[in-house]
């Protein structure tokens, strides 16, 4: 009798010293707040949240959404968030010049064969004539910010189809819905749209495709990025980040490249980016428009290193960005694969 309840109380030890163990691992959890938005091309981040991949690497991480590109790159360098995953801007490309930010990896990229972003007309700019990108000389296109990534498309427009930049009328808008609200009123003719609101768009005959931007070449559209703090003081973070970030791609690239695969992976996958994307919608109704919207994810996070720099060198030329210092000087290299390296 002795000897068993020496065994229990032994037992017991054990039980409460494991319960203190797990308790101790999840007060260990290191929190860090993700800027994203509602796009199927942040959906690698909805992803690994969803599936803990994060928290599988110790991170307790917050999501914050944004309405648009440039604020992101503010809040990393204000300290307000640790991670963004967006396309890169005149203001965040100012902000890397000043030593705050460092880009770690690559996310969506225009790929030939791939539906990316869309190039939009009006309807009333359509019937008068604005049936291609090549006719986008003499119009007015909607932007978020000037420095945005949708000037930066325009310029990839202007240079294709031999016009410039003052050739067309630039209207920052500040926000993607009021883009969308004036290509749709006729108030502006043109805009780039990522394609899960462009093909809705389209079908519902609000405005019109009237091309693609992977057929312009490649684009590094978005990128993964921190703080330069991060990739010098807590590598190890970074890193931690990073290995969750890509089982949340790797998870995508395998169900929303061919969504024919498996029916069943798909549809759990759109259900699952619909709490973040169209979430104010019918499941019904959302499911077209993100299953149309899937987009090309680089494997690994793969970053473009050289289209990195041909950015880098459009919006130093467009007068946006004053630096000397080199495209090199933007990336944090050790988290990602790097290719298209210029020599």
């Amino acid at each position: 009798m002795q000897v068993s309840n020496r065994f229990g109380r032994v037992a017991a030890s054990v039980i409460v010293a494991a319960a203190c163990a797990a308790a101790g691992a999840a007060s260990a959890q290191e929190k860090i707040t993700v800027g994203a938005l509602r796009f199927t091309s942040h959906a690698p981040t909805f992803i690994a949240y969803e599936r803990g991949y994060f928290k599988a690497e110790g991170l307790d991480v917050e999501l914050k959404f944004f309405q648009a590109a440039q604020p992101v790159a503010v809040a990393i360098a204000s300290g307000d968030i640790d991670f963004g995953v967006t396309a890169l801007t005149g203001g965040y490309f100012n902000l890397a010049d000043k030593g705050a930010l460092k880009i770690v990896g690559g996310l969506f990229a225009e790929k030939k064969g791939y539906k990316g972003m869309a190039i939009m007309a009006s309807n009333k700019a359509y019937a008068a004539g604005l049936t291609t990108p090549a006719k986008i000389k003499g119009h007015s296109v909607a932007l978020t910010q000037v420095g945005s990534s949708f000037h930066y498309m325009t310029g990839m427009i202007a240079e294709k189809y031999g016009f410039s930049m003052s050739d067309v009328s630039l209207k920052p808008l500040q926000k993607v819905g009021s883009m969308i609200g004036a290509v749709k009123s006729g108030q502006v003719d043109a805009m780039e749209m990522v394609p899960h609101v462009a093909i809705p768009l389209d079908k519902a005959k609000a405005a019109k495709i009237i091309g693609w931007m992977s057929d312009l070449g490649p684009y590094q559209v978005t990128t993964i990025f921190t703080s330069t703090r991060n990739t010098t003081e807590r590598q190890v973070q970074v890193k931690r980040f990073m290995r969750a970030y890509k089982k949340g791609i790797a998870d995508y690239r395998a169900v929303m490249l061919n969504q024919k695969k498996d029916p069943a992976a798909t549809e759990a996958m759109v259900r699952l980016i619909h709490k973040y994307v169209y979430a104010d919608r019918p499941y019904a109704k959302a499911a077209p428009g993100i299953k149309a919207g899937a987009v090309y994810m680089n494997e690994g996070a793969a970053l473009d290193v050289g289209n990195v720099k041909r950015q880098w060198d459009w919006f130093k030329a467009q007068g946006l960005v004053k630096s000397k210092l080199g495209y090199q000087d933007l990336i944090a290299t050790g988290y990602a694969d790097m290719f298209n390296v210029p020599k």
